[in-house]
């Protein structure tokens, strides 16, 4: 069994794959606070637990972060959960991987697992967006070459600004409204944000083919990406968990 763990700016996920699926996926909010150790290492624990999984049924472990005070913080409940030492990603290794990158120091692990998920599963030229804290495109060509990226605040991450920086409106609700017209001040903002993101996607996705080739096939990945349904007909794959995929794939490759 192999344990992947994304560790992003709003989730923490654990994969755990065995028998060429994934058996096991759970997501945890991203904390940093003082007691995030043991929060982590209880949760995680309790969870082990109930699955029934040791630390003899997991072989290997890769970590992605882009939350670099968690490392260590993973790292070292890794070593006392499950007696492995978790392989973390890091950019001084990308150059063991067929992915070509030209400043592999300014692209988040994340990212990387993406495009190499894209590559090794499908080897086709493909535009990866991540539905994520950021709403991300990550283009990799079928040689595996990271062409580029493009990055936008997130759905949830752009409902929070507005809350946050206005003192009358509202946090509301991620569910895609049946009108564009807004009746109250909830339904308005997700109009807003909802609908205008369906617009703001495909016409990302416009550009990039405009520049690069009308067959980039275009995949979609990310918590959120469930949520923006007028997109599903967009996106040749959906796969939610394409950035485990990735680690995964990136794990075995570095290995053999």
């Amino acid at each position: 069994m192999l344990l992947a763990i994304d560790i992003g700016n709003s989730n923490v996920t654990f994969g755990f794959y065995h028998e060429e699926k994934w058996k096991h996926v759970w997501r945890l909010p991203t904390r940093t606070d003082r007691e995030a150790p043991m929060y982590y290492q209880m949760q995680l624990g309790q969870r082990l637990l109930e699955a029934n999984i040791t630390p003899l049924n997991v072989r290997r472990l890769i970590l992605s972060s882009v939350v670099p005070d968690l490392i260590p913080i993973f790292e070292h409940l890794s070593q006392h959960l499950l007696h492995k030492k978790a392989f973390t990603l890091r950019p001084d290794i990308y150059h063991s991987l067929q992915l070509q990158i030209d400043r592999p120091n300014e692209i988040g692990t994340d990212l990387l697992a993406n495009a190499a998920a894209a590559y090794y599963l499908y080897g086709k030229d493909s535009i990866v967006v991540d539905f994520g804290t950021a709403l991300t495109f990550t283009t990799v060509n079928g040689q595996g070459h990271i062409l580029g990226v493009s990055i936008v605040p997130g759905l949830k991450t752009a409902i929070s600004a507005l809350f946050q920086k206005t003192a009358q409106l509202p946090e509301v609700p991620l569910e895609m409204p049946e009108s564009a017209v807004g009746k109250n001040t909830v339904h308005a903002i997700q109009s807003g944000v909802l609908i205008g993101y369906v617009g703001l996607v495909r016409h990302m996705l416009r550009s990039i083919r405009s520049e690069l080739g009308e067959h980039y096939q275009a995949i979609a990945t990310g918590g959120l990406s469930s949520i923006l349904h007028p997109l599903r007909n967009d996106f040749l794959i959906i796969n939610p968990n394409l950035t485990l995929d990735g680690l995964r794939l990136i794990g075995e490759a570095i290995e053999d």
